[in-house]
């Protein structure tokens, strides 16, 4: 099942994407609530999977796949060749930093240029979205507590980021979190450690990779995020990023206004984030 958010920013309603047609979940069950905590909690997910509509064509604009969620946290140097590139050595353990809410934007929103920080760089990430409340997790049982999984690009403003002494800032600024196109539910994900992720920035590929290679997989990750911190559902958590990343190129590339940014993953979809300046 593929999951959509969809309508003007702000006013997106739940619904479920269908080879390229919209099934509108609010038409259906008008009491549905917006994909999130309660949506998740009272159980439709499993409602909707019954479902046999087959949707029809709609031109509207596609939000992230998941409204406002308590907590985004994510994984730092998750993959070998991009712990090499940047000059560190491999984390011994998951290497968490946050982004806010705010960061969350659809899979074709605009990338907004910081006034506060230059060097805007991309980051192709596998994105998990929590389903069940939980607490030490246990690794055996994690995929309980998935409800589905995504593409997000980690957008990093890399002078904040490495300027202010911690990461924070630099992850959290407006729309540095793209996500979408749809929430895939594990069920057609045969392997999630087994997925093609490729960045591209104006027709050119700059990341190529594949999930394989991540150094924690997914149940390490929510056993070990989960130990002291209880994660809610809607929560979302990214895994990290290959290597090709514009930081650390030789000179380095960094976004502008103008740029297109694609982030693909095989058996989910595509981001497609233009790069603009704020007035």
């Amino acid at each position: 099942m593929r999951l959509i958010r969809f309508g003007r920013p702000g006013g997106e309603k739940p619904g479920l994407w269908r080879a390229g047609r919209i099934v509108d979940l609010t038409a259906i069950f008008p009491d549905i609530p917006d994909v999130g905590e309660d949506f998740f909690r009272q159980g439709w997910l499993q409602k909707v999977a019954a479902l046999e509509a087959p949707g029809i064509p709609m031109n509207v604009r596609l939000g992230a796949p998941v409204g406002r969620c308590s907590k985004i946290i994510c994984l730092g140097l998750n993959y070998y060749d991009h712990s090499q590139e940047s000059g560190f050595q491999a984390p011994e353990r998951p290497l968490l930093f946050s982004k806010t809410p705010n960061a969350l934007c659809g899979p074709e929103d605009p990338i907004l240029l910081p006034v506060s920080s230059g060097q805007v760089d991309w980051e192709v990430e596998l994105a998990i979205v929590i389903g069940a409340e939980g607490k030490r997790i246990q690794e055996a049982e994690a995929f309980d507590y998935i409800a589905g999984f995504s593409v997000m690009n980690d957008v990093s403003g890399r002078e904040a980021q490495f300027g202010d002494g911690q990461w924070f800032r630099g992850k959290s600024f407006d729309s540095f979190a793209p996500m979408g196109p749809v929430l895939v539910t594990p069920d057609e994900i045969a392997d999630p450690h087994a997925l093609k992720l490729e960045a591209i920035v104006d027709g050119v590929s700059m990341q190529t990779g594949t999930t394989a290679d991540m150094i924690f997989k997914i149940p390490e990750i929510l056993a070990y995020v989960s130990q002291d911190m209880t994660l809610m559902p809607g929560d979302v958590i990214s895994t990290g990023t290959p290597s090709g990343v514009g930081i650390f190129r030789d000179p380095p590339i960094t976004l502008e206004a103008g740029n297109v940014v694609v982030c693909r993953i095989e058996n989910i979809g595509e981001l497609r984030n233009e790069v603009v300046s704020q007035d």
